[in-house]
């Protein structure tokens, strides 16, 4: 599972899909925003070359080994720590999640547990908070047993049973049994903090092995379907049901580029491919909470008008800034805050929305079955799918400075407007069903023909163009052509001969704005296994797939893009689309189950 490189994202995300952190290989809480995914990252070090801030570090004295493990199928890490004079400790962090009264208990909250297991080990405690974006930092006050950071966007209490002084000044700590620091809302706790952070910890564990028992995970790959099943749950925002493309703002996709984004934010197309690939296996819970997301947006859209990406509240506005008080990941800046992808024009979102919402039609699973209603509402969806399918747009990948027909946005409007027909037969409303079943095949045959280069034989980025691109891929998997079309292999290899670097598929290699890409997009990749799988190359696809799963992190995970010539991980962190491509592949590589007995 190691990397060609070392690489500062050899990270470990814990979280309870209200909050989550990022912690590095030192065991240090390196990034986590407040009051929820997409808030103040109150640790940022991350993203600042000030080492001594933004951060919360639990260190031995001496220490000379470091093993990191999640506890077995949880979001709990386990590092175990050794040093020169044989003292061992282990550091537990986590943040709550379990079921409660009835319904879910998710607090702003992480707990570390600092346990000895021999001899006698000595600590130092850093909680050096940020706020503001890097700008500023939280006035401390501390009390017997806790230290207060007021943070203006919501005020943080560390409690604990370790010496107050010592904390606040980084003090070595000698520790005798275990030390328990829970950080959270101002309030006191009603327990001490060791009998709150061991019952924490149970009711944690037990909630993670619990749902992770009832996914339907596929005969192989299991743990690597498992750690990425749990970090696209913790990348779902549990209150309002969003899906955010990564935990980061502004890890740049490749170094010195000014391709630096922020991701904190719910891409109704990146949402669509998540909840496709918790829902097959068996996650449906994440699904019903984005069906309800998703049918607020619809419900507020005018003329059913949809913006590629909305805030976690489905708020529009995502006015872009630079957070001048943080110099970067390695210093390379900026680092942003919002997006102005929510201002661009990107066609395929309504065939994203649509796919998304159609499983509420199809899944006898759910509590609330799609009906007529909801349908009248994805049909305003389908008028403005049909209407834009041959317009010029942004396209997937989000040109900011050119705008043309992208054959990948046609193809997801002729989805919008294929599932809505699949849905009305679903139904029984007969004229729709033709209805709707006329608008694909009008889209369908302007693809055909205006998307399809015989010279190159392949089908080309746009209506009319000769540059390829990895997002035509996904045409396989949409059922756009039936997999022994002649057109489907041709585009397949067509894409693999110009754009495979190494190991890995590139997104396009024509420039866009910030000239030609550097590092290849890891989904790209996984799309291209899949195609391989659908055409038959079986073998061959999963000799690819071993070979991408040896670039994942030491702790199983993936960021946006890889460099193909030393395999470092680039861009924001974990990326949502590179864990569904784990677990897309996995499903269709897998050996039957039937084989294991």
């Amino acid at each position: 599972m190691n990397q060609l490189v070392k690489s500062d994202l050899d990270l470990a995300v814990i979280g309870n899909s209200r909050i989550g952190a990022l912690v590095n290989t030192q065991a240090s809480i390196v990034w986590m925003c407040v009051p929820r995914l997409d808030g103040d990252p109150v640790f940022c070090a991350l993203v600042d070359n000030d080492s001594g801030a933004g951060r919360f570090d639990i260190e031995q004295h001496d220490c000379i080994s470091i093993v990191q493990t999640y506890e077995r199928n949880t979001a709990i890490l386990r590092t175990e720590m050794s040093d020169a004079h044989g003292s061992r400790l282990e550091i537990l962090d986590f943040a709550p999640r379990f079921h409660q009264f009835g319904r879910s208990f998710a607090p702003v909250t992480i707990v570390r547990i600092v346990r000895r297991l021999a001899g006698r080990p000595r600590i130092r405690v850093r909680f050096a908070p940020r706020c503001e974006y890097g700008a500023d930092t939280p006035a401390i006050t501390f009390g017997s047993h806790h230290i207060r950071a007021a943070v203006p966007a919501y005020p943080l209490r560390l409690t604990t049973d370790a010496p107050i002084t010592h904390v606040i000044e980084s003090r070595h700590i000698l520790l005798d049994d275990t030390l328990t620091f829970i950080l959270g809302p101002d309030e006191t706790l009603q327990a001490s903090p060791l009998e709150t952070g061991r019952r924490l910890y149970e009711e944690t564990e037990r909630y993670w092995r619990r749902w992770v028992r009832n996914l339907a995970v596929p005969l192989e790959w299991q743990q690597e379907v498992i750690r990425a099943a749990i970090t696209l749950k913790l990348n779902t925002f549990d209150d309002t049901g969003g899906v955010i493309a990564a935990l980061t703002s502004s890890l740049p996709e490749a170094p010195n580029t000014q391709r630096t984004w922020d991701y904190r934010y719910c891409w109704l197309r990146d949402a669509y491919f998540v909840i496709n690939a918790l829902n097959r296996l068996g996650a449906t819970g994440s699904l019903e909470r984005y069906l309800r997301y998703i049918e607020n947006i619809v419900a507020d859209a005018q003329d059913g008008s949809l913006q590629p990406v909305y805030a976690l509240n489905g708020a529009v506005d995502l006015a872009e800034s630079t957070a001048v008080g943080l110099s970067g990941y390695r210093g390379m800046g900026p680092v942003r805050v919002g997006n102005l992808a929510c201002r661009q024009v990107q066609h395929d979102v309504y065939g994203s929305a649509i796919l998304g919402v159609a499983h509420t039609f199809f899944d006898a699973r759910l509590d609330r079955p799609g009906g007529a209603e909801l349908f009248r509402q994805l049909e305003v969806l389908g008028e403005q799918a049909y209407a834009r399918f041959g317009l010029p747009d942004a396209g997937i990948w989000e040109f900011r400075g050119r705008q043309e027909v992208h054959t990948y946005s046609a193809l997801m409007c002729w989805a919008a407007c294929d599932r809505l027909a699949r849905i009305a037969a679903r139904l029984q409303l007969g004229e729709r069903q033709s209805f709707w079943r006329e608008r694909a095949q009008t889209i369908h045959d302007r693809i055909c023909s205006e998307a399809w280069s015989q010279g190159l034989g392949s089908f080309t980025a746009t209506f009319g163009g000769d540059c390829l691109d990895a997002s035509l891929l996904v045409m396989t998997e949409l059922d756009f052509l039936p997999i022994s079309d002649e057109r489907v292999r041709s585009t397949v290899h067509a894409i693999e001969s110009q754009l495979r670097r190494g190991n890995f598929l590139m997104r396009y290699e024509r420039p866009d704005d910030f000239g030609a890409p550097d590092t290849a997009f890891v989904v790209c990749t996984f799309w291209w296994i899949q195609s391989l799988a659908a055409l038959g190359e079986v073998e061959r696809a999963r000799e690819e797939f071993e070979r991408v799963l040896a670039y994942r992190n030491r702790f199983g995970l993936l960021a946006e893009d890889i460099d193909v010539s030393t395999g470092e991980l680039w861009g924001n962190f974990p990326q949502t689309y590179s864990m569904v491509g784990i677990i897309m592949c996995a499903k269709r590589l897998s050996r039957p189950w039937s084989e294991a007995v």
